[in-house]
């Protein structure tokens, strides 16, 4: 029984970090990522549509990136989709390819992102922090109800603790290294 909460805790927590994961690497360093694109969809036959279904996302170059779509009629739908995106980059189309040069940051503007990451940091802490919280209530409502002792609860809670621990230094861990990312280019 504790197991099962315990295994359910980790679970919940680690889809938390792998969340954060994303969202960190959708955030735009001065350098080309095709991870800033994949939260963008695009308009295509009348329904929203992933960019990744129907384009190939490379990386010539650092400073730019290149979309290859692969339906020559759904370019100006993309370049729409990636300037309504508002991530700071002038799309250019060419053909069936579009081309996303990417502008070197300003102090300022990395200033700017590494809070937003830090948001998106305590967010994701937030959240493992809740999942302990709901861990914590089962584990008192089972000895509450006398199924688990109060030892086996607190070794439980301890558990609990450790995996929350755990998981919030997996968060600080992604959050330096992507404030790296963003302050050193």
């Amino acid at each position: 029984m504790i197991d099962d909460i315990l295994k359910d805790t980790e679970n919940r927590m680690q889809k938390s970090v792998d969340t954060i994961h994303q969202e960190l690497a959708a955030i735009r360093t001065g350098r080309a990522n095709p991870a800033i694109l994949d939260s963008i969809k695009v308009e295509y036959y009348g329904s929203l549509i992933p960019l990744k279904q129907i384009a190939n996302v490379a990386t010539p170059d650092p400073r730019l990136l290149v979309v290859q779509v692969f339906d020559k009629s759904a370019v100006p739908a993309v370049d729409k989709a990636i300037k309504a995106a508002d991530l700071g980059i002038n799309p250019q189309a060419d053909g069936n390819l579009v081309r996303l040069p990417i502008p070197p940051l300003t102090e300022e503007r990395r200033r700017e992102l590494v809070k937003y990451a830090h948001k998106i940091a305590e967010d994701g802490k937030i959240a493992v922090r809740n999942v302990r919280r709901d861990a914590n209530d089962m584990l008192k409502e089972l000895e509450k109800e006398h199924e688990i002792s109060e030892d086996q609860s607190h070794d439980g809670m301890e558990s609990v603790q450790k995996l929350t621990d755990k998981f919030i230094q997996e968060i600080d861990e992604l959050f330096k290294k992507k404030e790296q990312e963003i302050m050193d280019e």
